[in-house]
């Protein structure tokens, strides 16, 4: 490890240390199965309705398109930071480099900010399907479809390029140690010795932006989904119509309310518990949740699967 303290004079900084879950090391395999278990469980969830979807053509709708990128998104994200952190809580080994830690911090801000716009398109492929349903292919085409999800990707990727460069310019003289599992952008504020007042009030209003933006198309598409779903004469068609939009709406729940605890306090009252907390539900909870939210009640996709599985276990026996 070589940086300075020397006030005025740039870090020679290599690698930075985390914070790990438990310093206790009878704790440490017990940490490392769930871990381990709750990353195989999202990666099978998640490939499984990648995988379903892409090989039905029945599915190759707007709603499944969007979900099939959903659960790409959540084996990306959740694959920038559980393997290092499975290493860190297996090994005690818990440096990363320089580099490595400005790529994560990239890589996780723009799966992260792709999903929340992803999670927005949702919102409006609901809100067509069920407040203009006779005008929903024409308005929701496959090509349209595309477009949204090319420009989702799009704005997601170039979203983060700002905050990665200007903390790749930080100098971290007064400590080397992230009090967090991955490279964030509010522990990695907390130890420079750099003047991070415009990048603060940058994040603040970015944050804003983008969360108000969104959640708020969201929420104005929700109000008028429930009243177009009030209107629905019978008890039985509120409930198919209600149906089609529940699992977003938790999903949003979950993914929204852990990110606006993690990002949109004042950086005085972050307390690196809490971070790791909020950072745990929307990194590990939302997309252990997302296969079962999305896919449980859906006869439509557990049909197609159990078509996939039978071709293969058709495949199998035919080639022995």
């Amino acid at each position: 490890m070589i940086y300075s303290l020397t006030p005025g004079n740039q870090s020679e900084l290599t690698t930075f240390t985390l914070q790990s879950f438990s310093e206790n090391k009878n704790v440490q395999l017990p940490f490392f199965i769930l871990f381990l278990l709750i990353y195989l469980i999202i990666i099978l969830g998640n490939a499984t309705v990648f995988t379903t979807i892409t090989l039905s053509p029945k599915l190759h709708t707007p709603m499944y398109m969007f979900l099939g990128n959903l659960s790409f998104l959540d084996i990306s994200y959740i694959s920038t930071t559980f393997p290092k952190l499975l290493h860190m809580v297996y090994t005690q080994q818990k440096t990363i480099s320089y580099s490595g830690c400005i790529t994560q911090l990239f890589f996780f801000l723009f799966f992260v900010c792709t999903e929340c716009f992803l999670l927005t398109v949702m919102a409006y492929d609901r809100y067509v399907a069920i407040c203009h349903p006779f005008h929903y292919t024409v308005i929701m085409s496959l090509k349209h479809c595309a477009r949204l999800i090319t420009g989702v990707w799009a704005v997601g990727f170039l979203h983060p390029m700002v905050y990665s460069l200007l903390t790749a310019n930080l100098s971290f003289c007064l400590s080397h140690h992230i009090d967090h599992f991955y490279c964030d952008l509010i522990p990695l504020l907390k130890i420079t010795c750099s003047d991070t007042s415009t990048l603060q009030i940058f994040n603040y209003i970015n944050a804003l932006i983008l969360g108000f933006s969104s959640f708020s198309f969201m929420s104005f598409s929700y109000v008028f989904i429930i009243r177009t779903i009030m209107k629905i004469q019978t008890s039985e068609g509120r409930q198919k119509a209600f149906s089609t939009c529940a699992s977003h709406l938790t999903c949003v729940t979950i993914f929204y309310g852990a990110l606006i605890g993690s990002y949109l306090r004042p950086m005085a009252s972050h307390q690196p518990l809490q971070d790791s907390v909020f950072s745990f539900i929307y990194i590990a909870l939302v997309p252990l949740l997302n296969p079962f939210i999305y896919t449980l009640k859906n006869n439509e996709f557990k049909d197609n699967l159990s078509k996939i599985k039978s071709r293969i276990s058709f495949f199998c026996l035919d080639k022995y």
